[in-house]
């Protein structure tokens, strides 16, 4: 059974519709990734799921509860970071921890401070004093100390520097490992890639792709950038089918790639070449594609 599942799932403002017709299936212990750019539908989507939003139509169910209904069970299991963090400003941690304790009736102290050591969190400085990251790290704390089933995170490493947002990865991987399930929301490709098996693209509340990483990947074009011994052997290139001209800079020439780079390497070969750099797949423009599409598609509907 999918710990979290939805189906036709759809919330309307008025006239507008926020999302529609969203299908989500996340498994037990999975890292999920559902991505999109600002303002495509992912903090309606994960709002509905906490059941702090009540869906137009359609359903959405967590730990087999009814999301809107059994609202209470959901959150109860669920550890949760907003993408939009507010915090009182004279709140430390450490009172944080007691509260947030009370309401879960836990006691979350000691898991709480050690989760603030490995994020370099000073658990007695108020909010008033701390920094964007700070403050973010303080809402992370408090959504993974009572060690939840899930935990659902909207933008989480926002001005988290490099350092803090590999603590964090670490943890969510810990917890996959552990069988406890990570929901991560997010507009950049790199944080996504970096953890999740599976993703979900969502685009103008719709959802346009739901793959694995993997499985993109294998669709995904590589990066060449072939430098040539002159400006003239560079503009005069007759490029192979399985090569994509980007653009030319002097003797350098930037393409993207289909297939195997030992096709590369052969034709080369051939040409008066004198340096070649190979990138890993680049996910970026399978991800614009499915964003430009999408795009097109609206376009056509709508004429």
């Amino acid at each position: 059974m999918s710990l979290i599942e939805t189906h036709n799932l759809t919330k309307s403002y008025g006239g507008r519709r926020g999302i529609s017709d969203i299908d989500l299936s996340v498994e037990p212990g999975e890292v999920f990734g559902f991505l999109g750019p600002n303002g495509a539908g992912k903090s309606t989507t994960i709002r509905v799921l906490l059941g702090f939003l009540r869906q137009s139509q359609g359903t959405a169910r967590i730990f087999g509860h009814d999301c809107w209904k059994e609202g209470t069970a959901v959150r109860r299991e669920v550890g949760y970071v907003a993408g939009d963090v507010r915090l009182y400003p004279w709140l430390t941690l450490r009172r944080a921890l007691r509260f947030v304790g009370q309401v879960r009736n836990t006691d979350l102290h000691h898991s709480g401070l050690e989760l603030a050591e490995r994020f370099r969190l000073e658990p007695d400085l108020p909010v008033r004093k701390m920094s964007r990251g700070n403050r973010q790290k303080v809402a992370l704390v408090l959504a993974l100390a009572h060690r939840p089933r899930l935990v659902i995170l909207d933008e989480p490493t926002s001005g988290l520097d490099p350092l803090m947002q590999d603590a964090l990865m670490d943890c969510l991987r810990e917890m996959a490992a552990d069988g406890r399930t990570v929901f991560f929301s997010s507009h950049t490709l790199s944080e996504v890639e970096a953890i999740c098996r599976r993703v979900s693209i969502i685009r103008d509340g719709r959802i346009v792709a739901c793959e694995e990483l993997q499985t993109l990947r294998s669709r995904a074009p590589r990066l060449v950038t072939l430098t040539f011994d002159s400006e003239e052997t560079a503009s005069n290139a007759a490029w192979p089918t399985f090569v994509r001209p980007q653009r030319r800079d002097g003797v350098r020439c930037i393409l993207h790639m289909d297939g195997p780079a030992a096709d590369l390497m052969a034709w080369a070969a051939t040409q008066p070449i004198c340096d070649i750099d190979v990138s890993p797949p680049n996910l970026e423009v399978v991800f614009r594609r499915f964003y430009n599409e999408a795009a097109t598609s609206a376009s056509t509907e709508g004429t």
